[in-house]
């Protein structure tokens, strides 16, 4: 009897080890971190294994995600989250950033159905290319194929053109230091290129997207699960400020080895992993 229920329980064991396995890392730099792989608990400086992060976010209703958008470990760990997540529990929304509200009919036609090839998934969805198929390719046949609804959660084009054109006036939520922070954000990431009498009109943008992504995840099926770029998810500049229900999302942050580290007021969650190769984005612009 003793026997058999070791050998059940080994069995058991051995599924719940396939079943957690995280995926190789593809990244190249970074690798002799020690808490690689690892998962900083801001609010008490402890280093958690995946598995602990995982019970940590299975009573929570709302979850973001922040990434790289080029690191392919970073779309690796999120597929992995959402497949252990939902091994757990029902998962009730994926919504993703790179999905305009043009889209949602063509998400919704492919919603639990066979899916097509990627060529075809591609056309019928009208994917931005400017979002590597690659690597969110498996994260939305995931999103069709699993929880009850995948949905749109950035602006569309001529929302994003009819901010740009008449911005529309900041939140009371971007005071003085977070207003700065944004806008120094608009500066590097236009290779301080951008002429300050645009920077107005890229915060209004900024604002209006995080806003939509408030409003779409509060009103999804839960547990709802946001991915977006880190800045969009940080506590203190996205997302978070103009969330408007009862319970506070947990917001776990996809962070490079070698980076700054996100603080409590930023992130409630870092999760270590390798680095892409040093790139310079702004090389070749005049």
């Amino acid at each position: 009897m003793m026997k058999a229920l070791f050998t059940v329980f080994a069995l058991w064991l051995l599924t719940v080890t396939v079943q957690a396995a995280l995926p190789d890392w593809q990244a190249p730099r970074g690798l002799e971190d020690p808490h690689l792989g690892q998962v900083l608990d801001t609010a008490t400086g402890e280093w958690l294994a995946p598995g602990q992060l995982l019970e940590r976010l299975l009573e929570a209703p709302y979850v973001l995600v922040g990434e790289k958008h080029d690191n392919p470990d970073h779309h690796a760990v999120q597929l992995w989250l959402l497949e252990q997540l939902q091994a757990r529990r029902p998962q009730g929304a994926l919504v993703m950033e790179m999905l305009g509200p043009q889209q949602q009919a063509a998400v919704d036609e492919q919603q639990g159905r066979m899916l097509p090839e990627d060529a075809a998934l591609v056309q019928a969805l009208d994917w931005n290319p400017g979002w590597d198929w690659q690597h969110y390719g498996p994260l939305v046949r995931w999103g069709l194929a699993v929880p009850q609804r995948l949905l749109a959660a950035n602006l569309g084009r001529d929302e994003m053109s009819a901010l740009y054109r008449q911005p529309q006036p900041l939140s009371e939520v971007y005071r003085g230091e977070t207003r700065e922070t944004l806008a120094q954000i608009m500066r590097e990431s236009h290779c301080h290129k951008l002429p300050e009498t645009q920077v107005p009109a890229m915060l209004a943008i900024q604002q209006g997207r995080d806003q939509r992504m408030a409003e779409v995840l509060q009103a999804a099926p839960t547990p709802a699960l946001l991915l977006a770029g880190g800045y969009h998810v940080r506590k203190d500049l996205g997302v978070p400020l103009h969330w408007a229900g009862a319970t506070a999302p947990r917001v776990l942050m996809l962070v490079e080895a070698g980076s700054a580290l996100p603080d409590e007021a930023q992130a409630d969650y870092v999760w270590l992993t390798p680095a892409t190769e040093e790139q310079d984005y702004c090389a070749g612009i005049s």
